[in-house]
């Protein structure tokens, strides 16, 4: 799949009613969305046919050969090397995407994959370009050097002579629109608002941050702010910053927006508080080019029985331009393959087909999970579950699940085959965003849920890169995936539809 090196420019993204909720749901709610206070547990109110939970059970030895051979024999981190080696930055329309699609394609051949396929989406094709600089003009007390900081994803760049204004810092969206436009026009508005360090689960702490990240260019717009910076959305308190997506609005003047290291945000915040206006000097050259052709990539293992009967899995195969993207989620797509891997090596056919689907452009689009949707709605009333691994290559815990409680119930009694992995928990909450446009349909979805204290230490930043993942945590991870899987394909029921 060739790529333009010298594309033409288009216009910045601007996105529909369908896109732009899509979007919010990937920028705002968390994965998990569960209590802050909820245990995972299970719901002793809903009980379980007592034949089907001996049949449950009767998967105890697979679920034990399984973990063995992942352990032993498992192939998700030798994958992973390799993707971050020959395609470490992958954002959509880059070389970087379509030299994983190919790869992706081999691996999955190679693996001995069935109906292994390219299925076509148009992506948004943005670059961050090559510089990104924010000085200190007055006062500049101590602070001689440039202030680390990445572009925002999707933003426009600055005119060619940067912008010089004045700062106004706030610490939220609601802050921001408490005040007079006179008080923001002309200025650079800037967010300081860190994750919340109190929160046990990290994914509930990015998401009462990351509103400001996405639509505060929005926002500050409508007031007549000229660009916008943020406090990293991160738990790192180092110099290196964390991009993500951002968006416009119809209507609304586009600004450029970039992201402050934590540290740069801290020496930013110290300096304003001294009481004195603080001015800023702010260049970036990213750039919006046409639309890409790129693709989703497919897999199969045809069910023995009930092949029209469809699990999905997968992860999105796409990353940011800076570090390899190896958590987010070069981790969740390798163990997408793997876990079918597993099952193919060890002999174990489902009654159900499970196909993998490495997804195109969730990261600034979610193009491939609509467009997976799109192609294949009149098979929705035979998807019997959709699984996404999209946090992290972690220690695994568990899963999350949005099933109804009959469906939750079952989740749960397979997840009790784990235990000896200690990734036996099943929480209430979502599953993901590209599997995000099943749920309409009544599919039950489930994220795959590893630990999440350090993933955003790593998300969206230049330490997302290989030698950050541990291989016992990674295998693991495939093997506990490929074991709720093969169970929930296999049963002689299937899994209860959710309702709409």
């Amino acid at each position: 799949m060739p790529q333009s090196r010298h594309p033409r420019p288009r216009a910045p993204l601007v996105l529909g009613p369908f896109t732009a909720l899509l979007l919010a749901f990937v920028a705002i709610s968390s994965p998990v969305r569960a209590q802050e206070d909820e245990e995972p547990q299970v719901h002793a109110e809903v009980t379980i046919d007592g034949a089907l939970r001996d049949e449950i059970r009767g998967y105890r030895g697979a679920v034990r050969d399984i973990v063995k051979h992942a352990l032993k024999d498992g192939q998700a981190y030798e994958s992973l090397a390799d993707l971050c080696r020959r395609a470490p930055k992958r954002l959509s329309g880059s070389p970087g995407s379509a030299a994983a699609v190919a790869l992706a394609q081999a691996m999955m051949k190679s693996a001995g994959f069935e109906n292994v396929r390219l299925e076509p989406v148009m992506v948004p094709h943005w670059e961050p370009g090559d510089l990104a600089r924010v000085r200190v003009l007055t006062p500049a007390r101590g602070i001689t050097t440039p202030l680390p900081i990445v572009p925002l994803g999707g933003s426009v760049a600055t005119p060619a002579d940067g912008i010089e204004a004045e700062v106004v810092e706030v610490p939220s969206i609601e802050a921001l629109r408490a005040l007079e436009p006179a008080t923001v026009r002309g200025k650079i508005v800037y967010f300081d608002r860190p994750m919340d360090p109190t929160m046990i689960t990290t994914f509930q702490a990015y998401g009462g941050a990351v509103k400001q990240r996405t639509l505060g260019a929005v926002e500050a717009g409508k007031l007549g702010a000229v660009a916008v910076l943020i406090r990293s959305v991160t738990t790192l308190k180092d110099d290196e910053p964390h991009t993500g997506a951002m968006r416009y609005d119809d209507g609304v003047p586009r600004i450029p927006a970039a992201a402050l290291s934590y540290l740069a945000a801290d020496r930013l915040s110290a300096l304003i508080a001294r009481g004195e206006p603080v001015r800023l000097a702010l260049e970036l050259d990213c750039k919006w080019f046409e639309d890409e052709q790129s693709y989703n990539v497919v897999g199969e293992i045809v069910g023995r029985e009930k092949a029209d009967e469809v699990l999905v899995v997968g992860g999105h195969l796409d990353s940011w331009s800076i570090g390899d993207g190896a958590h987010d989620d070069g981790a969740g797509c390798m163990q997408s393959v793997e876990a079918l891997r597993i099952l193919l090596r060890l002999g174990l056919k489902p009654r159900r087909t499970i196909r993998c689907v490495l997804f195109m452009n969730e990261e600034n689009g979610l193009r491939g999970g609509t467009a997976y949707h799109l192609a294949h709605r009149e098979e929705m009333a035979k998807h019997v579950l959709a699984l996404e691994a999209d946090a992290g290559g972690f220690t695994p815990r568990g899963f999350s699940t949005d099933a109804r409680p009959e469906g939750k119930r079952i989740l749960e009694e397979i997840a009790r085959l784990l235990v000896n992995v200690d990734a036996d928990k099943v929480w209430g909450g979502g599953g993901g965003a590209d599997i995000s446009p099943m749920a309409a349909d009544g599919v039950p979805l489930v994220g795959y849920r590893p630990d999440s204290h350090r993933y955003f230490d790593v998300h969206h930043s230049r330490h997302d890169v290989f030698a950050s993942v541990n291989e016992r945590e990674l295998e693991l991870g495939a093997a506990c995936m490929a074991s709720l899987l093969y169970i929930v394909a296999d049963l002689e029921a299937t899994l209860p539809r959710n309702g709409r």
